[in-house]
Order: structure tokens, then sequence, then C-alpha cells
């Protein structure tokens, strides 16, 4: 690998332990050892499980030093020895799952900004069976979003096709794809919200319907009342604990629910009503690299373009934790390196 004076130190945010996201911090720039691929990391974004990484409140240990963020796209600058996946100048993304390249989850792996230093840096040498090329139409800001929260969503909605009715939450970053994707698949799709604006945004989008779940606390039935009594054949559960009663409520019988988040405090489902809906719950651990490529597939077939909310520079990264805390983002948040 060659590289300039000016390009041997690499700008890089450091995981904090006084309270506050990230601290920048140099770091030289990591030669690619043998199967790796290094790249210049162009964006990134930012997922729900960043924010407790840099306030200390993960489920798993988070060493101070640690870099965040599982989602980046970039250019390979340089290929370790016998890389044959990638060369000098591609366009490619991050795996949330670096090492799960098909099949089943057998268990959870080494992550991004846990384990493994992540792609809020400059410059990253991964494996190269962990990347994937970026969609030829998308930006490097759009293509950082894909990695975690579209393939969520896609993973979310498996199965789902013409005529069957998905029910989402809010407008954060995996409902927003799931919408996207659900109607691609000719499914009617309904969405929670109790932002005004944001339902105007979420109907032009494609939503047929969106339901105001501040003034309508009992949006389950509502649901069911706007699907002619039949219910949801999929809701993508975001909220968990706090929304799953209403979840349940609104789905149609022998119909699905796919985890994907346990964003909202409650109390929980009540099983008898989930028993008596002959119903289906799974947990979305994201996907594989195969799953990502055949999500890439149709959006490049598709045309879609993920929806951004704001992007920050660089120098604001610690600015784009802050603003995405809020949760008044409708889409990705993103950092332009």
């Amino acid at each position: 690998m060659e590289t300039s004076e000016e390009e041997t130190v690499a700008r890089t945010y450091e995981v904090r332990t006084d309270g506050r996201p990230v601290i920048e911090k140099n770091r030289p720039v990591p030669a690619p050892a043998a199967g790796e691929v290094l790249v210049r990391v162009k964006a990134s974004s930012l997922n729900a499980r960043d924010l407790p990484i840099v306030s200390g409140r993960y489920s798993r240990p988070v060493p101070p030093g640690r870099v965040p963020l599982s989602d980046g796209a970039g250019i390979v600058e340089a290929v370790g020895a016998g890389v044959s996946r990638f060369r000098a100048g591609d366009r490619v993304t991050s795996s949330f799952h670096p090492s799960w390249l098909y099949g089943s989850l057998d268990g959870w792996d080494e992550l991004y900004g846990v384990q493994l230093d992540g792609w809020l840096t400059e410059y990253i040498a991964v494996g190269e069976q962990s990347l994937v090329p970026v969609p030829e139409h998308l930006s490097f800001e759009e293509a950082a979003t894909l990695p975690c929260a579209a393939l969520t969503a896609w993973s979310a909605l498996s199965g789902v096709g013409p005529g069957d009715t998905v029910l989402l939450q809010g407008s954060g970053g995996v409902s927003i794809f799931a919408l996207q994707f659900a109607r691609v698949a000719g499914a009617r799709v309904l969405v929670t919200t109790s932002s005004a604006g944001k339902a105007q945004r979420l109907r032009a989008l494609g939503a047929s319907d969106v339901i105001d779940y501040a003034g309508t606390p009992e949006w389950g039935a509502r649901v069911r009342q706007l699907t002619g009594g039949h219910g949801a054949d999929l809701v993508v559960e975001i909220g968990g604990a706090g929304t799953i009663a209403q979840s349940i409520t609104a789905l149609a019988q022998g119909g699905r629910i796919s985890l994907v988040g346990n964003l909202a405090d409650g109390d929980g489902m009540d099983l008898t009503q989930f028993l008596n809906r002959g119903a289906t719950l799974r947990t979305v651990t994201v996907g594989s690299r195969s799953d990502f490529e055949r999500m890439n597939r149709v959006i490049s077939r598709h045309r879609l373009r993920p929806v951004v909310d704001r992007v920050f520079p660089f120098a604001e990264a610690p600015d784009a934790f802050t603003y995405f805390a809020t949760g008044t983002h409708f889409g990705k948040v993103v950092i332009r390196h």
C-alpha cells in the first residue's frame, strides 16, 4: 500500500466515558492484512443502537476508545494479499454482521462499535468477505444507510406480497425502508405517527393510511377498522413492550409480527390474545451478506433511494448524535466524511 505523508494519519471518533458522545482522535491509517481491504470511508449513518453504545448504556460492554457506528460506505483504497472480491476504486458498504455470509445466524458475532472498531473514521481495514458493492445509482451518503436499517426492514418483510397489509410504526430508518420495500412488493401499508407533518410525508411515500397514535391510543382497533375487520397481515414491531399489545390487536388472524426493536416502555403482550390470533412472532437480527446482496438487486432494479433526513459534516459528528437523540428525524441521519 502506498500513501502520501498527509494520508498516514486518519481522523477518527472514539467513544467517551464522560457522558458526551464521541471525541475526535488521530490514528495511523491501517495497512490491510492478507484477506483485508482498506476502505476510505466517505459516509456513515446512525442507528438506534448507536445511542446506548456512546452513552455507556449498551447491553454489552463497550471499551473506552472504541470507534462507533456499524454502517458506512466508501472507496477501496488498497487490498491485502489474496483479496479477489474487490480492487482499488470499488465502491463498497459495510455488513452489519461481518462474518454472517449466508444461511441462518448461529450466534451473535463480533460487531462494529462493540467488539470491533466501527466506521466513524476516515480509513478502516476489514475482511473482504464483510463488504458489499454499492448500487450504482446511489451516493455514498445514501449507501451508508443500507447495512442495518434497510436490511432489517428487508428481512422483516420476508414473505410479503401483493394484497398483504403491513403495519409500520413511526418514521425512523427501518420503518421508512419497510414502507418503500412493501410498496414495491405490492402491499398496502399503514403507519403510526404522532406528527401531522410526518404523516403527510408518509402518505407521499405510499402509505394508504396514517394513524395518530397520540390522538388514538387504541390504534390497534383503528387498524382493524381501516382494513374492514381483517387487520394487518404483518406488523413490523419497533416499540416492543410499549406497543406490542396494540400490535396484537391490529393483527389479522394468523398474522405475523417481526420484532426488530424494543424502544418503548410498557407492560408487554397479552399472551391469551396472541394465542387467539393464531399469530407468529419472530425476531429479526438484520440479515446476512447474501440477504444484503439480494436486497441491493431489488434496490437497483427499482431505482429506490433511501430517505436521508440530514447530513452532518465529519467535523460535526457529535452534533449528529445529539440531533439523532431528539427523535425528530424522518428517515436516516448521515455523517459525510
